[in-house]
Formats: C-alpha cells, sequence, structure tokens
C-alpha cells in the first residue's frame, strides 16, 4: 500500500521542485512526517503541532520562493487554487465562522499559508490569532492522525 500522504499527487513541472537545504519549510514535509496531509502539485500540506485552533494547517510551496510573483502565472494559479482548495476543506470538516490566511514570510522567506479555521467562541475571536499569546495544544497520536484523515479526506473529496 502506498503512503497516505500521497492520496493525491500529480505532475508539476520539474523546475518547480526544487528545494533550498537550509530552509525550514523546505525540510518541513520531511521533518513533520507524522503531521503530513497530503501532497498536491504545487504545495505540501501538514498540520501544525500546535492545535489549539483546530484545523490549523500549512499550506507550502514545494519549491523555495518567496514571492507570488516569482511565480509563472500558471504556477501561481496552481498555488492558488491548493491553497483555496485547502481552504475549502478546512470549512467543510470543521464548520468555522471564518478561514484565516495568513502568507507573512518575515520569520521563515519561503511562501507558505497558515490556513485558521477560526470560530467566534475561540478565546482570541476576533483578534488576529498573534495578538496575544496562548497555551499551545498538543494532541496525542491517534488524535493527529484523527485529524489529519478528516482534512486528507475532505480535500480528496474536492476533486
Amino acid at each position: 500500500m502506498s503512503d497516505p500522504s500521497d492520496v493525491i499527487r500529480s505532475e508539476a513541472p520539474a523546475s518547480y521542485q526544487t528545494p533550498h537545504p537550509g530552509c525550514p519549510m523546505c525540510r518541513k514535509w520531511q521533518e513533520d512526517a507524522d503531521l503530513r496531509i497530503v501532497e498536491l502539485d504545487y504545495c505540501y500540506v501538514v498540520l501544525n503541532r500546535d492545535q489549539f485552533f483546530p484545523g490549523y494547517c500549512f499550506v507550502l510551496t514545494k519549491a523555495h520562493v518567496t514571492e507570488l510573483f516569482h511565480l509563472d502565472i500558471a504556477t501561481r494559479q496552481g498555488v492558488i487554487e491548493e491553497v483555496n482548495r485547502v481552504a475549502a476543506a478546512l470549512h467543510r470538516t470543521f464548520s468555522p465562522t471564518k478561514i484565516n490566511y495568513e502568507l507573512l514570510g518575515n520569520m521563515v522567506p519561503h511562501m507558505h499559508w497558515h490556513l485558521v479555521p477560526r470560530f467566534s467562541s475561540d478565546p482570541l475571536w476576533p483578534k488576529p490569532i498573534w495578538s496575544e499569546a496562548h497555551l499551545e495544544k498538543f494532541l496525542s497520536t491517534e488524535e493527529y492522525a484523527e485529524r489529519i484523515a478528516l482534512i486528507r479526506a475532505a480535500v480528496s473529496a474536492s476533486f
């Protein structure tokens, strides 16, 4: 049986597959293998270990790029469609009040989105997730696996 993280894999251009060895985001897919949700054409999707915000995940480009304008138009459109696809899957899975999309890159200069399902009942609502410190919420191995399976199924269903 194949690795469940590659349920949704297709071929992006070979030139797009270039990682940068010193970049933590380029290494994240390998280093956080237990948090892998799915590999898409242009991006990897990884659950954030801190689940204070249920379903919080990262969508990171496979290629080491820092800005949307660094991508050719077809690749840029593909990346944005994948971010949209994951956001829609999170919305179907968790029914949040709002999905927050964070594309910063100041701390880690590699294009990656923080997709954060937000609920009007969460303690930081309606402030940005960075506005106040919070206690990190870690799940059991089984809880991570269950959450990943739910999101993966929702992403798969969005084909």
